[in-house]
């Protein structure tokens, strides 16, 4: 796909140290409000380009297409030639993991550390699969997210038999309880359905140029398991994969204060 129609996404410049750090937010979210904490934490090793991801804050008005990894890969080669970037590191939370894993998929050559916190595109869940990758589907999903009020309904149902857990139910109403919300969610799950990923063969890239995955997961953290993200934990070296005592919400600024670590 041509990106010529695509401007460039938006983004919030943190910090102001010499090394450079791409980072992509979670859902709901937009790039300062992702990752403010670091640039308290890491402010000084990096200057962080925390984008805006489409249809979220500054980008909240994108016009609806399906994100190709060729387009997606356009619009970060041209970002680092208009910045003369030619070395960076990497960082994704949450949906921002399958923004990292593209970049990674398309740069390894340019990335020396990829921070892949509790990230969406290791694998995937059923219900993601079932809403997103069916047309179907996706016209009952669009329909439930028009009538919020049987989606709760059905989604209290499904708490009451045990099949989702409380958190995950509250987590639900959270991001769900406004129209604007319900839109983002939707265009998100379906427009991004095609940045999935074959993660044997990532991964052997990244070691091919030498680059650091280091993937963080919440032991308290009721959204992402540790199963959602065997399939990259069980092939990484033991001392890159880090399981913090946080939930879902803290877990970047936990992350962060680990990362520190790493630069003193």
């Amino acid at each position: 796909m041509n990106n010529s129609f695509v401007k460039p996404l938006p983004y919030h410049k943190l910090g102001y140290g010499p090394n450079i750090l791409l980072a992509f937010h979670g859902i709901g979210q937009d790039g300062v409000s992702c990752f403010k904490s670091f640039e308290t934490q890491l402010g000084q090793h990096y200057t962080i380009y925390a984008f805006d991801l489409f249809f979220h804050g500054r980008s909240r008005d994108f016009s609806f297409q399906v994100i190709t990894k060729e387009l997606w890969t356009e619009l970060i080669r041209d970002f680092l030639r208009v910045h003369n970037i030619t070395r960076f590191d990497i960082a994704g939370f949450s949906m921002g993991g399958r923004f990292a894993l593209a970049v990674l998929e398309a740069f390894p050559s340019h990335i020396k550390n990829a921070f892949l916190i509790a990230p969406d595109g290791i694998s995937e869940h059923p219900a993601y699969t079932l809403a997103s990758r069916f047309a179907p589907t996706r016209f009952l999903f669009k329909w439930f997210m028009q009538h919020p009020e049987t989606f709760f309904r059905s989604v209290n149902m499904l708490r009451k038999a045990g099949i989702l857990n409380d958190s995950l139910v509250r987590f639900t109403g959270q991001v769900l309880n406004t129209q604007e919300k319900r839109e983002t969610i939707y265009n998100s799950w379906v427009a991004f359905r095609q940045l999935s990923f074959d993660i044997p063969q990532v991964y052997a890239k990244a070691k091919e140029n030498h680059v650091r995955i280091i993937l963080f997961t919440g032991k308290f953290d009721k959204l992402l398991k540790e199963a959602d993200v065997r399939e990259l934990a069980n092939i990484l070296p033991p001392e890159d994969y880090i399981v913090l005592k946080s939930g879902h919400s803290q877990l970047v600024a936990q992350a962060g204060v680990w990362i520190c670590t790493l630069f003193k």
